[in-house]
């Protein structure tokens, strides 16, 4: 099946613009790519704007929009044109991903906590400002960590598990987990200090 495709920039009225998004939602239901291709050149933009509003972050936002697209064309047979138009059902996937990505940063700062407790016991008694710059330390670090190191560290402090049973679950050593976790925390640690120092100095 091909959908007859205009350019999303055209101007067309009402009752046309209600028949073009009825055809390219049968073209995505039909898994037309060419459909497809349209529907994401009409709402991207939307998508995306939507993203970067909540979440602060264009990068982050690209994700989301690149998540709400493939959602919806892995889901396209859950559509339901009674149920609302096109451009609505691409909202609320829109909506729902932006409360995966807002939990998953929620997630993201929960771990740097836990790992910065470990790094630096006294660390509750640091100023606000100090804590927060931290925060972002970690993060950035954690992301730049060997995949192995990071792994064991997100299974340690995403997922609760203990050091055995990322072992168990990994098929990895114990004493190789073991030395994951001592070498990322040691990194994260050395992260954060040179990023401290690097702050002192500006």
């Amino acid at each position: 099946m091909s959908t007859n495709v205009r350019p999303a920039t055209a101007l067309v009225p009402p009752s046309e613009e209600t028949r073009y998004e009825e055809d390219l939602a049968r073209g995505l239901v039909a898994a037309d790519e060419e459909a497809f291709a349209a529907i994401y050149r009409h709402w991207g933009s939307l998508v995306h704007t939507m993203a970067t509003r909540s979440l602060g972050d264009p990068h982050e936002a690209e994700d989301v929009t690149q998540q709400v697209f493939m959602g919806a064309w892995r889901g396209r047979q859950g559509f339901r044109p009674e149920r609302g138009a096109l451009g609505a059902w691409l909202v609320g996937i829109t909506r729902r991903k932006i409360v995966d990505a807002l939990a998953a940063r929620t997630r993201r700062l929960t771990l740097v906590d836990s790992v910065a407790r470990d790094c630096d016991p006294d660390r509750s008694l640091e100023p606000a400002p100090e804590a927060v710059l931290d925060r972002v330390l970690l993060v950035d670090a954690l992301s730049r960590l060997p995949r192995a190191q990071r792994e064991v560290l997100c299974m340690a402090f995403y997922e609760d598990l203990t050091q055995v049973q990322i072992a168990e679950r990994t098929g990895v050593p114990l004493g190789t987990v073991k030395s994951h976790a001592r070498r990322g925390l040691h990194r994260l640690r050395l992260a954060v200090d040179q990023g401290r120092t690097q702050d002192a100095d500006r």
